[in-house]
């Protein structure tokens, strides 16, 4: 932006910024005073408005260039048309905002929440003495997110058509539903990005990483893929091994586990699943499945809520999304797996008792598990060494003797009695 068009917006100092920042506050949580942050067409760059609660608030073509929003509450506030290049919005919420025609070159947006995110193309316009529209946009064209930074990032169901977005990182984003028809992706790296039933139809992908992405369901009709990686990604193709192929059809060696599992090994025997693609195999989760023998399966998605996985081998094994709530996985061997938004709610994951002198911890050694839920989950004595829990939900979670050397807790959220026992030690 030139400085002649920059000198026409009011400067705000911290101070106003501030203040109006509070009397919106005020109006949000009821109290007398309070009054909606207006801050359109305003010199806001470089300011600290991080943690601020601002939903609802009006940035409308304002400059916000490096300007700090980090932890925000920036739901469905109005940024149409506005400057946000390099600015810090790690892990603000921007759920159901206004973006179009919005500038976010060499932003941070890691772990930022723009569930159903409106970015596509927006150009702002005033009248002139005369009557006549006249267009005011810091820059011609769509949205624009070149070199912007979405690690991790909920953009579930957020509207990114047309966006230009070269070289931007969606490293492990949620884009679910993501709309992205048009949208200009060369050289971005999307790898471990869930993108199920996006839309990528007219997209250029040229150069683009999607290695390890998840597109189960996707559009992509006109897609440009030149250079592009997708290796190790999973789709609605069959991958590994299938079902058909076994010896006996799948539901007879369940079944025959079964009997191994309910007399202690004296009829059936166990089942060996390794590196099936099981995401077909109906009702999976109703059968007890104690001692599976199914390391690097593909169990994405699946409903397995209360599944009996005692002493299971189910290292590196793909488990990203699925329902895991309240199953028993005492002593299972995940390491490696890929846990990605797994809901491990009050799950059973510590120690299995093998006989009266012999217990085998459960082992989650490096497994990749962002965003998973695990809320109430025991994790008693549970290697968690090398283990990637960013941004995942450990609340009232028992982490008692939990083995964690090197794992990664970058927006984790931590039992209150684990947290203190850290700070103590530390």
């Amino acid at each position: 932006m030139s400085d002649t068009r920059r000198k026409s917006f009011a400067k705000l100092t911290q101070k106003d910024a501030a203040a109006a920042a509070a009397r919106h506050e005020m109006l949000y949580s009821g109290r007398r005073g309070g009054a909606r942050a207006v801050f359109a067409f305003a010199d806001l760059s470089g300011l600290d408005l991080s943690g601020r609660n601002l939903a609802d608030a009006d940035f409308t073509g304002a400059i916000l260039e490096e300007t700090n929003f980090a932890g925000a509450r920036l739901d469905s506030a109005s940024f149409f048309g506005a400057d946000l290049r390099r600015a810090n919005l790690t892990h603000a919420s921007l759920r159901r905002g206004d973006l179009r025609g919005v500038c976010l070159r060499g932003a941070n947006l890691i772990g930022a929440d723009l569930y159903e995110a409106d970015l596509r193309e927006g150009t702002i316009a005033e009248k002139d003495k005369y009557g006549n529209l006249r267009v005011m946009q810091h820059d011609v064209g769509p949205s624009e997110l070149p070199a912007a930074l979405l690690n991790s990032a909920n953009l579930e169901r957020a509207k990114l058509n047309g966006v230009f977005a070269v070289q931007a990182d969606f490293t492990d984003a949620m884009m679910r539903y993501c709309h992205l028809s048009r949208a200009n992706l060369r050289q971005a790296r999307m790898t471990g990005a869930n993108l199920e039933n996006a839309d990528l139809s007219g997209c250029n992908l040229t150069g683009a990483n999607l290695s390890g992405a998840v597109l189960v369901g996707i559009r992509m009709d006109m897609a440009i893929t030149d250079g592009a990686d997708f290796s190790n990604t999973l789709t609605s193709h069959a991958s590994g091994r299938q079902p058909d192929e076994l010896p006996i059809p799948i539901d007879e060696l369940l079944e025959s586990h079964a009997r191994w599992v309910e007399t202690d090994g004296r009829e059936g025997k166990p089942a060996d699943l390794s590196g099936m693609d099981l995401r077909k195999v109906e009702a999976l989760g109703k059968r007890p499945l104690t001692a599976l023998i199914a390391p690097n399966a593909i169990l994405y998605g699946l409903d397995l809520e209360g599944v009996s996985l005692q002493g299971s081998n189910l290292q590196n094994a793909d488990l990203r999304s699925v329902k895991l709530s309240g199953a028993d996985l005492r002593g299972v061997n995940l390491s490696g797996a890929k846990l990605n938004y797994a809901n491990l709610r009050d799950a059973k994951l510590g120690p299995l008792m093998i006989s009266d002198a012999r217990l085998l911890p459960a082992r989650l050694d490096r497994i990749c598990a962002r965003y998973a839920d695990a809320r109430g989950a025991d994790f008693r004595r549970v290697n968690l060494s090398g283990s990637d829990l960013s941004y995942a939900n450990l609340t009232d979670a028992n982490m008692r003797d939990a083995e964690i050397a090197d794992a990664d807790l970058t927006g984790a959220k931590l039992p209150a009695l684990f947290v203190e026992t850290a700070a103590a030690a530390s």
